[in-house]
């Protein structure tokens, strides 16, 4: 690589006007020479290669000494076998680089690397040399009064701490203190601004200790800097990596307070800058802190004055609600290619025998079949921890089965043994989760003995006043603290419209008391609709009760939470969001306010206000969101993924039909089947700019669908073969590549009856890329019918080609004909006594074809793949005479090309004619 470099520079010298002594013999024709080989020409000044190195290197023309500095690697090179040349080779590179021209000292600067990575491979003695020798060039070259010179050094720095030719030493003793003297508070500003744009660069390059030790304390002064904007928008925008270099702990404690500095600076570059890296500094914090601590500073970035920092914000808002994510729990587990993937069910509850208490013989498990249900046994002992777990996993309940000392969480059922078949069922996991109902039985008690005792409440008050009473009682606690703490005000807000609701529910019901009384006789003659009415009422106040209960939990676990801005405040006192609604929004997984945030944005006001473009980026982190959430979590996003399906920018719909399939994977078959199909569905019927995005991942859903549900897409795949645009063959050639893939998901008679005629169709597209992939799938279409003994079908297909390509009127479908017979072979798909039989004759009746394009395939096919085989290979086969006549009648064709491959031995084939076949 690093002679393309010198040979793409050499044009540029050869095109020079003025030669010097040693150079005029060479020219643009010597490709192979090296830059330095003037060097090696005896008798032009009778001096050694080693004084006429020096003699150039120090000339008194610049072009001479460029030609020496950018042609070092070969000068090493040439004197490295002996150690005296090879030493005053350096001390010749050290006095060049004390060159007073700046682009001599440029052009040796880039050369370091290269030398380094030879020093390294073959001097046993690399240590000693570069660092006593080419290091200090280095760090010398970092304070050159020169722009360029100084920009070469530190991409040069860069580059050989990221391929490890740094040793420790140097670093610490050599590399970071020039630097820190540079980022010091009485540098130059220029020097300053640099400095620590390197010192960002390589925190991630470095040892945590050493970036601790040395560099950690530095940057924090930098990111106060109150002389320069610059220096602290460079801190603003590397601050992810350097958080991410120093791990969490120093993070916490030194870098977190820097942030909310950086995140209220007065220049709104900074704020934006923090804004865009929000993601990657939260990765590397607590959970407590992430919660606490960063999520009120990024609601203040979202309701920041300047439209730029909110448009940031908006676009980091749903990265950064995933960084509260955890796969493991949701059932998932990301692949180490990146992808999302379904935990195989390959762990069940292991009951734990003994009676000790310790919780540390818990043992739990996520698995996909329950769809992020966790699966937990525990002694007696760890009763109260895994009752706690329960309560924070909502879609699991508490089952307790003393004999055996086992708590299971797997809904309301009781096993009546400790085998896991028993305990585990499919049904329970499935199913919607059943609410706590321990506190409506106790109000079931009070007003049974209300009723007897003449006094009847009204079951719904009764709940209602109890919500009532508790609501207040967290609103008096939080009184005291609403003055000068956000949070609080916020928390009182939501708490007061809960109380505000429950009241009004009381309200109402005591209002159509009357109204129940006054039907009273007509009710009694319908006894069995009062029931239902009085459960449906029931229900709802359960419902209602449920919610402000954990609206009070959600406030008693965040009461620490620093509060959201004012203006969401103002929002949240002139707008109130109806209580029904709110309560289909509400979840604890991540805090409240930067979910609301990320449901704003399919508003269309934010368009207006924020960016055009927050539909998209709300769209692209929505899988993100989903997954952190969970599926138990999925109505919280259902109506804002529904708004983007159906949003009037065909970009959006495009963003979420190529990452659908992901987002079923999270959901479950059963959501999917509820809520994606239909959308799904839209898509199908969408423009090709988005029905791309389905086509490209259409065997990733499918095969998430029950294979019923699956069935109903066999005809819809036909659509896929019409385009907007005939021209648009990409899209033709995804479909077939899909195919191939699908192909497993659908009985052999289904292939038969729906793919088949479209990959029939495919075969004979105007396009010949198309084409060529649709042969492949027509080779798996026959695999598919003869590995699953369906080979009537695959009789019938075999009928298919030879009737529709083999006779075909085009030249174009027979050359096509004689690809797939060679495919079938190489492939060997189907069993060959159906090849000789069924295949064999038609392709070799290709022998007489009229195109010398047919008859070459068919030459190629014959000659190094058919006679490759073991089976045409075997003197005893009858079908092997007839097959060498065809190739000695096409070796004697009167067309040079069919001759030629007839007459090529396989191994000696070294002409590649796929691209002129593909032309054809």
């Amino acid at each position: 690589m690093v002679h393309a470099c010198f040979m793409n520079n050499w044009n540029f010298f050869i095109s020079r006007k003025k030669w010097t002594v040693g150079f005029e013999d060479y020219g643009p024709d010597c490709d192979s020479m090296r830059i330095t080989a003037f060097l090696d020409i005896p008798g032009q000044d009778n001096l050694t290669p080693l004084a006429r190195l020096e003699k150039y290197a120090f000339s008194d023309n610049i072009f001479n000494r460029q030609i020496i500095a950018r042609g070092l690697l070969d000068v090493f090179r040439d004197f490295s076998n002996n150690e005296e040349d090879f030493l005053t080779v350096m001390e010749i590179v050290v006095r060049l680089s004390e060159d007073t021209e700046p682009t001599v000292r440029t052009e040796l600067m880039e050369q370091i690397p290269p030398i380094a990575i030879f020093l390294q491979e073959s001097r046993p003695n690399f240590p000693m040399a570069f660092s006593e020798y080419l290091m200090p060039i280095v760090v010398r070259y970092l304070t050159d009064p020169n722009n360029q010179v100084r920009k070469s050094s530190q991409e040069v720095l860069l580059i050989l701490l990221e391929q490890d030719l740094i040793f420790q030493n140097d670093i610490e003793n050599k590399v970071c203190p020039i630097l820190l003297d540079l980022s010091a508070p009485d540098s130059d500003d220029e020097y300053k601004a640099e400095a620590v744009n390197i010192i960002c660069k390589m925190a991630s390059m470095l040892s945590k200790s050493t970036v601790e030790r040395l560099l950690l304390p530095r940057f924090c002064e930098l990111c106060g800097d109150g002389k320069l904007f610059q220096v602290r928008k460079v801190c603003a925008t590397n601050f992810g990596d350097v958080c991410n270099a120093v791990g969490q702990e120093a993070t916490e404690k030194f870098l977190i307070p820097k942030f909310f500095e950086l995140c209220s600076d007065s220049v709104w570059g900074m704020r934006k800058a923090c804004a865009e890296c929000f993601m990657a500094v939260s990765y590397t914090t607590s959970s407590e802190v992430r919660r606490t601590k960063l999520s009120p500073l990024f609601i203040n970035l979202i309701s920041d004055p300047c439209r730029w920092v909110r448009q940031a914000a908006f676009q980091s808002l749903g990265p950064f609600i995933s960084t509260f994510a955890n796969p493991s729990s949701a059932g998932l587990y990301i692949r180490e290619d990146g992808t999302l993937s379904i935990r195989p069910p390959t762990q069940d509850i292991t009951p734990t025998s003994g009676s000790t208490g310790s919780c540390g013989s818990i043992t739990s498990s996520c698995s996909c079949v329950g769809g992020m249900e966790k699966r937990m046994a525990c002694p007696a002992g760890a009763k109260e921890e895994l009752i706690k777990s329960c309560q924070k996993d909502s879609f699991c309940a508490i089952k307790d089965a003393n004999d055996s000392q086992v708590n299971s969480c797997q809904g309301l059922k009781k096993a009546c043994s400790g085998n896991s078949e028993d305990i585990f069922n499919n049904f329970l996991y499935w199913r919607t989760p059943l609410p706590d109902i321990s506190q409506d039985l106790e109000l079931l008690q009070i007003k049974t003995e209300q009723q007897e005792e003449g006094c009847y409440i009204p079951d719904t008050v009764c709940k209602n006043c109890v919500a009532s009473d508790e609501i207040k009682k967290v609103l008096e606690s939080l009184q005291e603290h609403m003055m000068n703490d956000p949070d609080v005000q916020a928390q009182v807000q939501v708490l007061s419209a809960a109380l505000r609701a429950a009241q009004l529910d009381s309200m109402n019901d005591s209002e159509s008391k009357n109204a129940e009384e006054s039907h009273e006789e007509v009710s009694s003659l319908e006894p069995s609709s009062t029931t239902e009415n009085q459960n449906t009422i029931s229900s709802i106040s359960s419902q209602n009760e449920l919610l402000v209960a954990r609206v009070i939990e959600s406030t008693d676990s965040e009461k620490h939470l620093n509060g959201t801005s004012e203006h969401l405040q103002k929002e949240q006192r002139t707008d109130p969001t109806p209580f029904e609604d709110d309560k289909s929004k509400l979840q604890d997984i991540i805090p409240q306010p930067l979910l609301d945030q990320y449901l704003s944005m399919t508003d269309p006001a934010r368009a207006q206000t924020v960016d055009t473009d927050i539909a998209k980026h709300c769209a692209y982190s929505l899988p993100g969101v989903a997954l952190t959430l969970g599926r138990q979590n999925w109505h919280c996003l259902k109506d804002t993924y529904e708004t983007l399906a159906s949003d009037v920018q065909w970009k959006v719909r495009r963003t979420l039909a190529f990452s659908i399939h992901e987002l079923a994977v999270i959901l479950g078959d059963q959501l999917t089947a509820a809520d994606l199909v239909p959308i799904f569905n839209g898509f199908l019927k969408d423009l090709d700019e988005v029905r791309i995005g389905v086509l490209k991942h259409l065997y990733d859903f499918l095969k998430l669908l029950h294979a019923d549900k699956r069935r109903e897409y066999l005809y819809q795949l036909q659509e896929f073969v019409v385009t907007d645009n005939s021209r648009n063959w990409r899209f033709r050639y995804e479909l077939a590549e899909q195919l191939i893939l699908i192909l497993e998901l659908y009985n052999p008679s289904d292939v038969y009856d729906y793919l088949m005629h479209i990959a029939l169709k495919l075969c004979a597209d105007k396009v010949s890329e198309v084409r060529w992939i649709s042969f492949k799938l027509v080779v798996a279409i026959l695999q598919k019918f003869y590995s699953n003994n369906a080979s009537a079908l695959g009789l019938n297909f075999i009928n298919e080609l030879i009737i529709r390509f083999r006779h075909c009127p085009k030249w174009v479908g027979r050359q096509a004909f004689a690809f797939i017979c060679q495919a079938v072979v190489r492939e060997e798909c189907i069993p060959v006594d159906q090849f000789v039989e069924h295949l064999l004759p038609s392709l070799l009746s290709l022998a007489s074809d009229p195109v010398p394009n047919v008859r070459v395939l068919l030459a190629k096919a014959l000659r190094q793949t058919l006679l490759e085989k073991a089976y045409f290979r075997n003197a005893g086969n009858p079908h092997l005479e007839v097959v060498e006549e065809t190739v000695l009648a096409l070796q004697s064709d009167r067309d040079q090309d069919v001759s030629f491959f007839a007459t090529l031995e396989p191994k000696r084939n070294i002409m590649d004619t796929t691209a002129l076949e593909k032309q054809n």
